[in-house]
């Protein structure tokens, strides 16, 4: 007996290669669905399947599918940020017919809401999986695979970089549109913060053996489900989704009309999908037809080494759209062996990575991982010094991406007025006892960006190796030259040479700095920092104690 197998959505960008890849295996009666009859039917002329229309919005929706007695529905239709009020009922009409059911969801708020069907599903015996796509099925296989006896993961960082020649669907475009400009959550440093959708701008090149490179793509921040999901399954410190568009005009150009919404004088640009849509076909014989994805897992093995490490993912000949389609093709075949356990969920770690390259061996796909040494700013000034530090202080100066601390602080002023001028000209915190202190840390490119907080009063510096055992600090126009050093356990912050916009400070005006760090007796990060000018005296002093300031996700 022929297993039926519907998809919704058959004929769409994404939809239509599941169907094509469906329509190779024997055993399966393959139904090719959507509200389009001639675009059903003219697929399946071409590529087999038999076509049929099917309406999400049907109120019969759930009779009709009961009908075809399917054993899986797969909704590739979208976009799923537009489901409306029973954003489910696909899933539900699946359920009721005895059917599996997959899709292809990229919203984060739909994909994590499928787990309200878990009861149900489990009582039926039957999987319901959502974002059985590239993010977040294909990202956490890789996550897992990159991840192995890593035990501390700080950093998971994924970008998806489609060639301006693939075909977008209009779903396709809404779902990015939709974001630009809107606040999205991402997790950093074990907090949550809010990100404008199509922010944060960076230019990204990725590259493997045996491929044409893709270089200086640009990528801005993305709403994906990895953003939500990652922090809690896979434990990490800090998860970023960025997606790109090949052109830098259109990629600018969405920037640029994100712009309102940021603003808050709109609050969407969602409306503008279809003309947009229309300005994308124009420009798509500029370009190529070349994409790639890549995933990076960084944080700290179990032998306690730094490290980064890579999946990375190149599609030439316009093959790019299939690899949002490799999972479904994946987990159809586990769901025939029985090798997926019953419940609605989303799609995190339920097949191997292998498994999905496997599935992409005869596309011109290409994959590779690589693993390198990740260098912390305080371990290469150090050296080998930096493993005599107690665990904590390493903790304190292990950043990847970013950390949070906090605690207290007493702090003492200088006796005199110009003491206490200099004081507030450098932003050292005012006189107090129990003064709550935050520190964020953030990596950036070769240095560190801290901001410590007094009380709520920033004060920030930027940290970076300038040689060895030399950490250079800087405060605006002002930068010092610290010769790090540990004894006994302390690391010491000694400062050996300063700098005014880049031209050397006499000795008269570089600072003394009687700086420790160290741990309590409870464990806790502790600091004392005495801050002195040879012709003022003591400036300021601050002493108190630090631990970890990140939330469970």
């Amino acid at each position: 007996m022929l297993e039926v197998v519907l998809v919704l959505g058959g004929y769409g960008v994404f939809g239509s290669r599941i169907s094509m890849a469906l329509a190779r295996v024997e055993g399966i009666d393959l139904i090719v669905a959507g509200r389009d009859r001639n675009a059903a039917v003219a697929f399946c002329a071409v590529h087999g399947g038999r076509p049929d229309i099917i309406d999400r919005e049907d109120p019969a929706l759930a009779a009709r599918i009961a009908s075809l007695s399917p054993f899986l529905v797969i909704d590739a239709a979208g976009p799923f940020q537009s489901y409306g009020a029973r954003p489910y009922r696909v899933a539900e009409a699946a359920l009721a017919a005895g059917a599996h059911y997959l899709d292809l969801s990229d919203d984060p708020a739909f994909t994590i809401g499928i787990a309200r069907l878990d009861d149900v599903a489990r009582k039926a015996g039957l999987a319901v999986l959502s974002g059985v796509s590239s993010v977040p099925a294909l990202s956490s296989a890789a996550v897992v695979d990159l991840a192995e006896d890593m035990d501390d993961i700080h950093l998971v960082d994924t970008v998806i970089l489609p060639g301006n020649r693939a075909p977008r669907g209009l779903s396709v475009v809404r779902a990015i549109v939709g974001q630009a400009g809107r606040p999205i959550r991402m997790w950093r440093g074990g907090r949550s913060e809010s990100i404008p959708g199509w922010s944060g701008l960076e230019c990204v090149s990725l590259s493997l053996s045996g491929k044409p490179p893709l270089s200086g793509r640009w990528a801005s921040v993305n709403a994906a489900p990895d953003l939500e999901l990652f922090p809690r399954c896979f434990r990490a410190h800090s998860v970023v989704f960025r997606a790109g568009l090949e052109l830098k005009t259109m990629h600018a150009g969405l920037l640029i009309l994100s712009m309102p919404v940021r603003w808050g004088l709109l609050g969407s640009i969602a409306p503008l999908a279809r003309p947009l849509k229309w300005v994308a076909e124009r420009l798509k014989p500029f370009g190529t037809d070349a994409g790639g994805m890549r995933v990076c897992v960084s944080g700290l093995t179990r032998q306690g080494r730094a490290e980064v490490r890579a999946w990375v993912l190149l599609a030439g000949s316009g093959e790019g759209p299939h690899v949002p389609a490799v999972p479904a093709r994946v987990m159809f075949e586990r769901l025939l062996a029985g090798k997926v356990p019953p419940g609605a969920r989303p799609c995190v770690a339920e097949f191997a990575l292998a498994e999905a390259e496997a599935a992409m061996a005869n596309l011109d796909i290409a994959t590779e991982s690589t693993a390198r040494e990740f260098p912390l700013v305080f371990a290469e000034t150090l050296g080998a010094a930096f493993g005599a530090l107690p665990p904590a202080v390493r903790d304190l100066h292990t950043v990847v991406d970013v950390r949070r601390w906090s605690g207290e602080a007493d702090v003492e002023e200088g006796t005199g007025h110009l003491a206490r001028l200099v004081r507030m000209l450098m932003g050292f915190p005012a006189p107090g006892t129990a003064i709550p202190v935050k520190i964020r840390m953030e990596r950036r490119g070769e240095a560190e960006i801290w901001e410590r907080r007094f009380a709520g009063r920033p004060l920030r510096s930027r940290l970076a190796r300038a040689g060895a055992g030399i950490l250079r600090e800087r405060f605006g126009p002002l930068s010092f030259d610290i010769a790090l050093n540990v004894v006994g356990g302390r690391l010491a912050y000694p400062v050996v040479a300063g700098y005014c916009a880049g031209l050397p400070l006499p000795r008269v005006l570089l600072p003394i700095s009687e700086t420790t760090e160290s741990v309590d007796a409870e464990g806790r990060v502790t600091f004392d920092v005495a801050v002195s000018l040879p012709w003022v005296g003591r400036i300021v002093r601050y002493r108190g104690w630090l631990v970890p300031d990140e939330a469970e996700a």
